[in-house]
């Protein structure tokens, strides 16, 4: 909630005030001669789906303390230069918004500044050297994920309080600063994901140093493995992947104390790995997969410490091939702190650990520069938990108890995600608003504290909509009520100080492509208004044109009637994938907006990413990531060299089951696809299936509605009879296709062939009686060649004939054909939750063929 002002005269009546809850409103100005005093906002304007830009008229706001606008992904153009007379500013956050243009420099004269969080915007050109002096009191530079270059300025060395600084995943150039050296207070350290050159500086002094990461700067020049690691007596995590290391590895290398994690994948590393005998107690993970060692002395077998070795001569031997360190990968270890062992609860409760069932408030904390690694060591999760129970205890607050769960490690970015849950006390089994608000705004003003091991942090919270005295659990009023106080938040800063300006109507002719790159969408011709954008990148005509190298063939890797797709390669050095509409295409105009609308909305690793769009000169193009193995359909056609086992087929199969599941049951709102299918299936790296193609997707926005009245689309062989003859779109019809591909997996055959459909030819032919249902004839031959027991074969069969029964009401929902193939899975001896489908140890991988592709 915001808490605003400090008013007098002015009477709560008086002109101008309006109040919402605790937080009193400037609708217009104040009458001259009246004192209005600013005195704090609060840190709860992140998440709120703000827009527009950052006026310099904040700097009315000269009491401004701090200032919060974190994951607000429609606020966007430059930081004003002006900020700078903010003079009391203490903590300023714009983490995850769309800014863009240079730092100004004035920001340097802030001198009681203490968090500086831009990450993960768009800010670019060289860090000012104006921006740092020894007067600052910085404690926190998070400038990750940005488009920053030119070198790092050495005036960075002047901030001696500083404990976190962030410059990863930009373009920074030239030598990494050996100020750094000077930062002694230094905890958190990422420099990767950028263009430095020279050798690395030596960092002695950095003695309090729990993470360094300089991964991927292959630029930097080719060096020993610096020995000066082994006098940074606190360091946790070492990340030096891809940065041109040679020679051997020092036996030091391992002794830091507190040492956890150590990652020297994709360099030049040679000779033994020996951990010799002083190695640290906390050492848990080794990762030196395609280096040049050929030899490896296991430590003692008291000691666990996981070492991968994969792509390294040593393991090239034929004893070594099925050793652990040949073939493990690194997975996130999941435990709940407490554990609950109680009864499924249903009715979307969970339940406490006193297994009353409840409605508990469910976020996600986003911890940035974690000082330790390794999970499987639950100590400081434990220490995190009482610290928030101990925090919310009653009866200040309505908290029964909190549980943690769910904890991970991103991959690009090494941010940890912890969810948590908070369960409401006595023997309430919800919590009312002003209950609620309550214990969202400690999160958000940071006033909750957790220790400093875990860094700086965001906490999500999921949309709560369970209060008391509501007739329908599931409606949406929450989510209403939260889009009037953003609203008026918005009004506020709009009418107090002009802070957030919806100016892109009122902008000049000259940047309105830039605003709104759909100002020029017609909708006479195309019959449907512009796509609501929800975050996504306007790429110009002319960038998508440089990295296909002007759509050249040789960059033209498929399509269909909507237009052709091209791989392209972005200056960052990312491989997209560009699906390229037909010029004056009024189908491509309507999948264009519905994919724009519903991927930008939409993230799970099931489900294909979208990272941006192009509207620019009559041009509708849609930018991916781009999944190297082509679609499932080409892999079971023999398109892609990929030869898939039984085991890999399941892997598929769930895969595609979660994406679907996500889009039913967890997007808000929920999503059919109206257009399941092999070619709608891609492959990644590992084999991993994500759902493709929603140019033909539908909202379900009403929830209590079960159906949508619709035309009729989709793709012969998988269309839904129920919905072909009522016109009734359901969750149940993506069902069916999903079925059509699970029966695709067992046959290999398309569904429709030669006038025979794969549905009709199963259910004529199995036998239930006999062996494998007696469907041998029908089966892929790679199944059998390349499989011994087809376990979970008969469930499997079962579990696909339910997914096409001709009435939707028959079908399982796809939260349950997820939890049948987990359990076929279980049956096969695999994990479900290893998400790789590359990850199944078959005869192919045995042969150094990890994808089983033929050569």
């Amino acid at each position: 909630m915001v808490q605003l002002l400090d008013y007098k005269p002015l009477s709560l009546d008086g002109p101008g005030l309006q109040r919402v809850g605790k937080a009193l409103i400037l609708v217009e100005p104040p009458p001259i001669g009246l004192e209005l005093h600013v005195t704090t906002i609060t840190a709860s304007l992140a998440n709120l789906n703000l827009e527009g830009q950052l006026s310099e008229d904040i700097t009315l706001l000269d009491e401004l303390q701090n200032l919060d606008l974190t994951g607000n992904r429609k606020l966007s153009g430059p930081i004003p230069q002006k900020i700078g007379e903010l003079k009391k500013l203490k903590n300023l956050h714009i983490m995850g918004c769309s800014f863009s243009g240079l730092i100004p420099d004035s920001i340097g004269s802030l001198e009681q500044l203490t968090y500086l969080h831009f990450g993960n915007n768009k800010l670019t050109g060289d860090i000012p050297k104006e921006l740092f002096s020894s007067k600052m009191n910085l404690i926190h530079v998070l400038f990750d994920g940005n488009e920053f270059t030119g070198p790092v300025p050495d005036t960075i060395g002047l901030v001696k309080n500083l404990t976190v600084l962030r410059l990863d995943r930009n373009r920074f150039t030239g030598d990494i600063p050996s100020s750094l050296n000077n930062l002694t207070t230094l905890s958190e350290l990422y420099l990767s994901n950028n263009r430095f050159t020279g050798s690395l500086p030596s960092l002695t002094s950095l003695t309090s140093l729990y993470t360094l990461d300089v991964s991927n700067n292959n630029k930097l020049k080719s060096s020993l493995i610096p020995s000066w690691i082994s006098s940074l007596t606190s360091l946790s995590t070492l990340r030096m992947e891809g940065i041109n290391l040679e020679g051997p590895i020092p036996v030091l290398l391992f002794t830091p104390n507190l040492l956890q994690t150590v990652i020297l994948k994709g360099n030049l590393v040679n000779a033994t790995l020996d951990f010799g005998t002083g190695y640290s107690n906390q050492l848990e993970f080794v990762d030196l997969r395609n280096n040049d060692i050929k030899d490896y002395t296991k430590p003692p077998p008291t000691k666990d410490i996981q070492v991968m070795l994969a792509d390294n001569p040593v393991c090239q031997n034929a004893t070594n091939k099925q050793s652990d360190y040949c073939t493990q990968i690194r997975e996130n270890v999941t435990f709940s702190i407490p554990e609950i062992d109680c009864r499924q609860c249903g009715q979307e409760r969970e339940p406490a650990p006193t297994c009353r069932c409840v409605y508990p408030i469910i976020g996600t904390f986003t911890f940035r520069s974690p000082s330790f690694s390794g999970f499987s060591n639950d100590t400081n999760f434990k220490e995190l938990q009482q610290k928030i129970t101990s925090y919310f205890k009653a009866p200040n607050y309505p908290v029964e108890s909190v549980a943690i769960r769910n904890i991970k490690e991103t991959e690009t970015d090494y941010h940890l995600l912890v969810d948590l849950l908070i369960f409401p006390s006595g023997q309430e089994i919800r919590f009312n608003q002003s209950g609620m608000e309550m214990i969202l705004s400690e999160f958000n003003s940071q006033r909750f504290k957790p220790s400093e091991r875990f860094g700086p942090y965001v906490f999500n919270a999921n949309t709560y909509t369970k209060f008391p005295g509501d007739p329908n659990p599931t409606n949406t009023g929450g989510i209403i009520i939260g889009a009037v106080i953003g609203a008026l938040v918005l009004l506020l800063l709009l009418t107090i100080a002009g802070v957030y300006a919806l100016r892109q109507k009122k902008r000049a002719e000259r940047a309105t492509d830039q605003i709104d790159p759909f100002a020029k969408w017609d909708t006479s011709k195309n019959s449907i208004d512009a796509p609501q954008l929800m975050g996504t990148k306007a790429f110009t005509f002319e960038e998508l044109k440089k990295c296909t190298d002007h759509f050249s063939e040789a960059n033209d890797v498929g399509g269909g009637g909507y237009g052709k797709v091209y791989k392209g390669k972005l200056p960052s050095g990312q491989v997209i994938a560009i699906k390229r509409a037909q010029q004056g295409s009024l189908q491509g105009g309507l999948e264009f907006k519905t994919e724009i609308e519903l991927l930008s909305r939409v993230h799970h690793k099931n489900v294909v990413k979208l990272l941006g769009f192009c509207f620019d000169r009559s041009e509708q193009m849609l930018v991916y990531e781009y999944i190297p193995n082509g679609s499932l359909r080409d892999s079971l056609s023999g398109k892609t060299g990929i030869r898939l086992d039984w085991t890999r087929r399941l892997k598929i199969a769930l895969g595609s089951a979660k994406g679907l599941a996500y889009l039913h049951e967890n997007a808000d709102p929920p999503i059919i696809h109206r257009d399941v299918k092999s070619h709608n299936i891609l492959l990644d790296d590992n084999l991993t299936a994500k759902v493709a193609d929603f140019g033909l997707s539908k909202l379900v926005g009403d929830p209590e509605k079960a159906h949508v009245t619709t035309q009729v689309k989709g793709t012969m062989g998988y269309l839904d009879p129920e919905y072909y003859m009522t016109n009734q779109l359901t969750e149940k019809s993506d069902v069916y296709g999903f079925g059509v591909v699970m029966l695709e997996l067992l046959t290999g055959k398309i569904p429709i062939e030669r006038g025979n459909y794969v549905v009709k030819e199963v259910k004529k032919k199995m036998d239930r009686s006999r062996s494998l249902y007696d469907l041998q004839e029908l089966l892929d031959t790679t199944i059998i060649a390349s499989s011994g027991n087809l376990k979970g074969f008969e469930k499997y069969v079962e579990l696909s004939l339910r997914c096409v029964e001709a009435e939707g009401v028959n079908r399982p929902s796809m939260g349950e054909v997820v939890k049948e193939i987990e359990n076929i899975l279980q049956l096969a001896g695999l994990d479900p939750n290893v998400d790789s489908a590359a990850s199944s140890r078959t005869y192919e991988e045995a042969s150094g063929d990890p994808y089983g592709k033929t050569h």
